[in-house]
Parts: C-alpha cells; sequence; structure tokens
C-alpha cells in the first residue's frame, strides 16, 4: 500500500465514524476533497512548482491522526516561553489539532467579534461557514490542500464584523506534542473580516515534543472592502517535523492586507502563499523570512494575482541558510487584461552562511495587461567581508561579530511588524533561531 492509498483507507475508517459524516455539507466537501486527492495524490519534482522540493520524505512516514490529545505537562505558562508569550490579546490554541479551552484565553474583545474553534463554530454558524468554507482555497491546487479538507475536523474561525477595530492581537496557536508514533494534524482557520474592519492575527505552529508529525495547514482570509488586516505565520517547530501550509488571500475593494511569513525552523517546510486583488484599488504586501539550519529545506511558493484595476502589491522574502540547508524561493506576480494601472514589486534576497547552503530562486512576473509598473529582482550574498572586518577589529569576537551582520540582515522583516510588543517578542525568537557558526574559533 503507498501512501495515497494509506490516506484513502484512512479516510474510509473516518467515514464509519458517526462524527465523521456529520453535518451532511461538511460529509459532502470532505468526499469531494478525498477524491479530488484521489486523482492527484502527493506531488512529484516532476511538476514544475515542486522541482526543488521533495515530499518523498513525508511520503514514506505512516503517520497516525491524533485523535485526542495529552497535554503531557504543557501549561500555559510553557506554551508562553514557548512561543509569543506575554502578548496581550486572545489566544486560542489547538492541541494536536483538537482545541483547548483550558489553554485558550480569550478576554474581552469587541462586540460581535468570533474567536473560536471552527468545529465550535460549525455547529453554531453552520450556514455562515457553509458559504465561505472551502471558496478561497481550492482543493484542485494540490493533493495536500484537497488532505487538509478531506481531514477537516477542527482549528480556528475568525470573524470580524464591519467597522470592526480589534486593538490586541488575536493569537492562534497550533501545538504538536508528538513523542512517540508520527502524528499527522489537518488544522483549518477561516478568517472572514469584514468592510472596514481592522485587526492583527498571527498563528503560531509550536512543537514542543521530539517526535516527527506532519502538519497540514491551510488558512483561507478574505478581507472585505476598506478592511485593514495584518496577519502572521511563525514555524518554530523541530528538526524531524514536517510542515506543508496554504494561505489563500482574497482583498476586496480598496482592502490593506499586510502579511508576514517568519519560518525559522523544521525539517522540511513549505509554503503556499495565493493572494487574489480582487477589488479595484486593493493593496498587499508580503514580507517573508525563512530560515534554514542543519539540514532543514524551507521552500516558499507565492502568487499575487491582480485582477482588478489600480492595485498595489509589494513583496520581499529573505532567506537565511546555514549548514547544509536549502531554501526555495519561487514568487509570481500575475496581471491580468483587466487589471490596468497595476502597480507591483517584488524582491527575494538570499544570504548563506555555510558553502554548502544552497539557495533555489525564481521571481515570475505574467503581464497581460499594458499599463502597468511591474519589477522584480533576486540577489544570493553571504557576508560582506569588509563589515566582518571592522567589527573584528574593535574588539568584537568572530561568532558575535556573524550574529550581529546576520541580524542585521533579518531586521528589516521584524521591523515591518506594526505592533510594537509583536515586534519586541519576534526579535527575541529570531536572534535564538540564527543558523550558528561551523567551526569558526571564538576568540
Amino acid at each position: 500500500m503507498d501512501a495515497a492509498d494509506t490516506y484513502l483507507s484512512m479516510f474510509a475508517e473516518l467515514e464509519h465514524e458517526p462524527a465523521g459524516r456529520k453535518p451532511a455539507w461538511v460529509h459532502a466537501i470532505r468526499k469531494q476533497a478525498i477524491a479530488r486527492f484521489a486523482e492527484l495524490g502527493f506531488p512529484s519534482t516532476r511538476l514544475e512548482d515542486w522541482r526543488h522540493t521533495n515530499v518523498a520524505p513525508i511520503t514514506k512516514v505512516r503517520f497516525l491522526p491524533a485523535r485526542a490529545y495529552h497535554r503531557n505537562g504543557l501549561t500555559p505558562e510553557s506554551l508562553e516561553q514557548a512561543t509569543l508569550g506575554g502578548l496581550a490579546g486572545s489566544r486560542l490554541v489547538l492541541v494536536d489539532g483538537q482545541f483547548s479551552s483550558g489553554l485558550s484565553s480569550l478576554g474581552v474583545l469587541p462586540r460581535g467579534v468570533q474567536v473560536s474553534s471552527l468545529a465550535a463554530a460549525i455547529e453554531t454558524d453552520g450556514c455562515f461557514i457553509e458559504a465561505r468554507l472551502g471558496r478561497f482555497a481550492r482543493d484542485d491546487a494540490s493533493g495536500f490542500l484537497a488532505l487538509n479538507t478531506a481531514f477537516l475536523k477542527d482549528g480556528a474561525f475568525l470573524h470580524l464584523p464591519p467597522a470592526t477595530v480589534v486593538e490586541q492581537p488575536i493569537h492562534v496557536v497550533y501545538v504538536s506534542t508528538a513523542q512517540g508514533d508520527p502524528t499527522v494534524s489537518h488544522p483549518r482557520t477561516l478568517i472572514v473580516a469584514e468592510e472596514g474592519c481592522q485587526a492583527t492575527i498571527i498563528e503560531s505552529y509550536v512543537s514542543l515534543g521530539n517526535g516527527t508529525c506532519l502538519t497540514n495547514a491551510v488558512t483561507e482570509l478574505v478581507a472585505g472592502p476598506g478592511a485593514v488586516i495584518e496577519h502572521g505565520t511563525l514555524a518554530l517547530e523541530n528538526a524531524a517535523s514536517f510542515h506543508v501550509a496554504a494561505l489563500s488571500v482574497s482583498q476586496e475593494q480598496a482592502s490593506n492586507v499586510l502579511l508576514h511569513s517568519f519560518s525559522l525552523s523544521g525539517g522540511l517546510v513549505r509554503n503556499n502563499v495565493t493572494v487574489v486583488l480582487d477589488g479595484e484599488g486593493s493593496e498587499c504586501v508580503l514580507n517573508g523570512l525563512f530560515v534554514g539550519n542543519g539540514r532543514a529545506h524551507v521552500d516558499n511558493h507565492t502568487i499575487i494575482d491582480h485582477v482588478k484595476p489600480r492595485c498595489t502589491s509589494q513583496e520581499l522574502y529573505k532567506g537565511i541558510l546555514g549548514g547544509q540547508s536549502t531554501g526555495v524561493f519561487n514568487g509570481g506576480i500575475r496581471v491580468r487584461a483587466s487589471a490596468q494601472k497595476t502597480s507591483a514589486r517584488q524582491t527575494n534576497k538570499n544570504l548563506l552562511l555555510s558553502p554548502d547552503a544552497q539557495i533555489n530562486t525564481k521571481p515570475q512576473l505574467e503581464i497581460s495587461a499594458d499599463d502597468v509598473k511591474c519589477n522584480h529582482a533576486s540577489t544570493i550574498g553571504q557576508l560582506d567581508a569588509d563589515a566582518l572586518f571592522y567589527l573584528r577589529a574593535r574588539g568584537i569576537a568572530r561568532n558575535a561579530a556573524r550574529t550581529m551582520l546576520t541580524y542585521a540582515f533579518a531586521s528589516e522583516m521584524i521591523s515591518r511588524l506594526r505592533h510594537e510588543p509583536l515586534r519586541r517578542r519576534f526579535e527575541e525568537i529570531v536572534l535564538t533561531r540564527l543558523p550558528a557558526r561551523e567551526g569558526a574559533e571564538e576568540s
């Protein structure tokens, strides 16, 4: 039995569970998704979009679904140390894909704002969610996305009513506790930000065990007319973990979306980000920082689809790779014929800290309109030898000097976070995740 057959068999087992067939509309999209997965299977390197990322290691592991979670000493305090501790605002926690009320703290939210587990929301707001779930992240995008929908069980649901302003960040934490058998979870997040609302939303993915896990996550975000949304993802999983994530964003007229992607650890990481500028005058900014240590593989695949006129997109991704790690950046900007007066800019910068680190970078423009301003660029380099000499000449030890220069390269991405307390916490976390200098003598 190959890996795809294993998941088809797992789905058949799910079908025998009473909860697996309710409610009817969820059951219907699950069945549709598993059929799509049966057609697509797992992506291979023969596909252009996956040419530099071999998912064979994922298919060789027999992952078990985490049917029940155990906190195993996990407390709110240990969770704070592992991720964005001390951050004010609401925190929704899911452990091994299942909502934990004991670790969550929603606090006081503006009237009408809903932050809850997706499973609970499906029971209470089924009609609202049915009209939106799966609309922005399509199952035909990849086998992983189809698999997420097929095993859709729980996740996070955020609904921001019109003209709502949420002052403090909303933090969604997905925790993996795998220590024994390898486990898989398929968390799903749905964010609906209606007209004129403002909020900052962070999703963190953390592994607190040393075991192998596969997190196959999907997030759908729709920004209504005039909405201003800042969304960040923070990946802090262990070196034995596999993380495949899809973020699908749909923007309506004059909306403003700021996206941050921080992939700071993990064994094999693949991030798919798709933004559709489907409303005139909308703006999006994509910021990404990815860090590779050891033999890690980190792949960022982004698509910005300009559909309506007078939209603006800016994208900057930076990679820092040490050891024998590999990185991939594949960014596409698509400007349709209907998207006149588009302004789009895309940049990818990469810093290689060791001779064995590798990066494959491929920025792309696909332009069908004739009145646009678009450009892209990509760079690959090493630490500046003159700057390193300058610091060494002032008595700064070699490792410390390298860390200072590496952090200086990364700090631009941190400075783009709008929320000051959030920015300070990210500074602390990034400093602990920068690649170590191999073989250097401290003096």
